[in-house]
């Protein structure tokens, strides 16, 4: 317990009970006293940094348990995590938990679900329910060559769906703004933003359909447009609102803010079609090394991608299965959504202040 007899592990608990995973705060401090300023505003400066949750679960005790803590630790961001310490008390949320499960079955080569997790929050407890009977997932691999038909992984055809019906509108906007002080030389930023694209296939990727149903189409890559505007002087740029024609134009768009020669603003917009939260950490470090060596004058020296989104559309389909073939992967969890959800209500109904519009708009 902290000054006053405060214990930070209830006070977790508390905001655990009345928050969602992901807003529930992974570090605390507990002071006697807020520090305050001489107008007696919040003084920031002077609050002390709060430390992450120490391990306190015990050493792990067989070479999977010290592989298991080993991958609870990087994707939580500590140092060490024991063998029976709480995934979502070390701050642990349903994204990470995504991202955790993947690589647990990357590493263990077993089956294991996103639930188990939470079910058995603990690397001890996760080893537990790793399924080593069931045939490990076929590796992610580069498909050549490629079939003359793509198709859209779930993921992409729901967001394709929601355009088509023309609800989604710039819901479904990425936009990321990266300030740049100093000189900039425009055409080093324009070369390098075509590097980006030409090096991501996702990019330059738009959506064909047939009597099939919709596909990708992987373009060559070409220049990004780079139109130049004033920097506002005060507030943010207006978001680019402009809904994506998903099935001529690639998915990705950019817009320069400069105010004289040292202050400029670039403002990325991506469809989430194409790019989501996870995506930005690679392109933004590859267009800053692309960016560096078109100022040095030549191309960026580096591998190309062992493999592209489309090459995981490919392998997630065979994966899958046909959702008409019962015995597969696809069939039999839709038959389990559609038990779960059997007698659900067709649309939500919790009171509202104003009625419901014909097309959803996107702004809550």
């Amino acid at each position: 317990p902290g000054p006053g007899g405060t214990d930070p592990a209830e006070v977790r608990d508390l905001l655990a009970a009345a928050l969602p995973d992901h807003l529930v705060p992974a570090a605390y401090a507990v002071l006697d006293r807020l520090p305050l300023t001489a107008n007696g505003k919040l003084d920031t400066a002077r609050l002390p940094e709060a430390e992450a949750p120490r391990s306190a679960g015990g050493a792990p005790r067989t070479p999977d348990e010290e592989r298991m803590c080993a991958e609870f630790a990087a994707c939580l961001g500590v140092r060490e995590v024991g063998r029976d310490d709480d995934f979502f008390r070390l701050g642990g949320h349903s994204l990470l938990a995504t991202r955790l499960i993947g690589r647990v079955r990357e590493v263990f080569g077993a089956e294991v679900a996103v639930r188990a997790l939470f079910d058995h929050p603990t690397p001890a407890g996760l080893l537990t329910a790793l399924d080593r009977t069931a045939p490990a997932r076929p590796p992610l691999h580069a498909v050549r060559p490629r079939p003359a038909r793509v198709p859209l992984s779930p993921a992409q055809r729901r967001l394709w769906l929601l355009e088509r019906l023309g609800g989604a509108g710039p819901a479904y906007h990425l936009p990321v703004g990266l300030r740049l002080a100093g000189t900039l030389d425009r055409d080093a930023l324009v070369a390098a933003l075509g590097d980006v694209v030409e090096r991501h296939e996702s990019l330059r990727t738009v959506v064909a359909e047939d009597d099939d149903g919709p596909y990708q189409v992987v373009r060559q890559a070409a220049p990004v447009p780079l139109p130049v505007a004033p920097l506002p002087r005060t507030g943010s740029p207006a978001p680019d609102t402009e809904p994506f024609a998903l099935d001529r134009e690639p998915p990705v768009r950019a817009r320069l803010f400069t105010d004289g020669d040292r202050d400029h603003l670039l403002v990325l917009t991506f469809h989430h079609i194409a790019a989501d939260g996870w995506s930005m950490l690679p392109l933004l470090r590859d267009l800053t090394d692309a960016y560096a060596a078109r100022k040095a004058g030549h191309a960026p020296e580096r591998p190309p991608l062992p493999v592209q989104y489309a090459d995981y559309a490919l392998w997630q389909q065979a994966l899958l299965g046909s959702a008409s073939e019962p015995t597969e992967r696809a069939a039999r969890q839709l038959a389990h959504w559609r038990a779960a959800l059997d007698g659900a209500p067709a649309e939500s109904t919790p009171p509202a202040d104003r009625p419901r519009p014909a097309r959803p708009s996107g702004r809550g």
